[in-house]
């Protein structure tokens, strides 16, 4: 069945339909991950995106019920140079097309994604539409103008839990007590971040991110987590009154959004990328060392670092391919927090002492 890609500067591309049926609008970015398609569709980070994979061959080892960043798929499109027909691995439950189909996603496949690739990279990302029924190029263009972009929306309030929340994992060392309780303000947090809280023994509550300060306080957790999320930071503007309020009164670790959140909070502003990190190839140097980590990244936003006047405030971490921040801490209060996401999930572990970090922060402080 016929599929049709059409950019907001009236590029438009043909391909095959798979997955749900209809149009599904957004923001078109390119991932540079090789694997780890299923999670990257049920990342709520990429709520209003039509993510596009670079990698040729995807849908080859199916998808299952355990390989998951969240309840459902949150992206608005999908788009692949080639949906594999055969899908090969022991733990597979159902193929990516019915995956699709099942959560409502509609994909494309079909595509030169390498011609994508390089027009998003000259021009920068931009909204498209993918379309099953509408090939009327003037009547999806007329759409495209009206529906919602990134910018200046909380895309947060749509993504985030509705009520507080404890996260068990199972299985857990029996070594492992938990030690530190650990409240994750949910922006749109993904599982594996919950699950390597876990795994360094933290006992998790997971609250929405409407959760005022007041009532985070009363918690009386050891720390706070600022998850990652999707879409504008500077339109969340609860989160950042909420964050500007818990700065100094306990330990605080921010992820992605939450690094953006924590830069605003602290008087600094964002600013959108041209294209945005998106893959599991990204190389991070840490300023202080210089050691080279290798990490995973979703982001179309960034903290500008010259915006920030406090002198105690430092920026940790370097984008190699194009010298962004992707860190920063104070060096007198218990905060710090990266760009990346050194959760993974998918991408290299690299990142995963950060947790590590986090927890001795944690116990410096108590």
């Amino acid at each position: 069945m016929k599929a049709i890609l059409l950019l907001e500067d009236g590029t438009i591309f043909e391909g095959e339909h798979f997955g749900a049926q209809g149009e599904a609008f957004g923001e078109v970015v390119f991932n540079t991950s090789i694997t780890g398609y299923q999670e990257i569709i049920t990342d709520p980070s990429y709520k209003g995106q039509i993510v596009m994979m670079t990698y040729p061959l995807i849908g080859n080892y199916g998808v299952n019920e355990e390989d998951v960043e969240s309840c459902k798929t949150w992206l608005e499109g999908f788009v692949v140079k080639e949906l594999s027909s055969i899908r090969s691995n022991w733990r597979s439950t159902m193929n990516l097309d019915e995956y699709l189909r099942k959560y409502k996603v509609v994909g494309i496949q079909g595509i030169d994604t390498r011609a994508l690739t390089r027009h998003l990279r000259i021009k920068g990302a931009m909204q498209g539409v993918i379309s099953s029924e509408d090939f009327d190029i003037h009547s999806l263009m007329k759409k495209l103008k009206v529906a919602p972009r990134l910018a200046g929306v909380d895309l947060v309030k749509e993504v985030t839990c509705k009520e507080p929340y404890d996260w068990l994992s199972v299985p857990r060392p029996s070594s492992l007590i938990p030690r530190y309780k650990v409240i994750v303000l949910d922006c749109g947090v993904k599982f594996n971040i919950l699950r390597n809280l876990t795994r360094v023994g933290c006992k998790v509550k997971v609250v929405p991110a409407h959760t005022p300060a007041e009532a985070i306080l009363k918690l009386k957790s050891d720390g706070l987590l600022l998850s990652n999320g999707p879409g504008d930071p500077e339109a969340v503007t609860y989160v950042i009154e909420t964050v500007r309020k818990l700065i100094g009164k306990l330990p605080i670790f921010g992820i992605c959004l939450g690094h953006q959140m924590l830069g605003l909070a602290l008087g600094g502003k964002t600013y959108k990328l041209k294209f945005g990190h998106h893959g599991g190839n990204h190389p991070v140097k840490d300023v202080k060392t210089g050691a080279v980590a290798i990490t995973s990244q979703n982001h179309g936003f960034n903290v500008d670092m010259k915006s920030l006047s406090d002198k105690n405030l430092v920026m940790t971490h370097q984008n190699l391919y194009d010298g962004t921040a992707e860190g920063l801490e104070h060096k007198k209060l218990k905060l710090f927090s990266v760009q990346y996401h050194p959760e993974a999930g998918p991408g290299p572990h690299d990142a995963r002492y950060l947790f590590e970090r986090f927890v001795k922060l944690i116990r410096s402080y108590k």
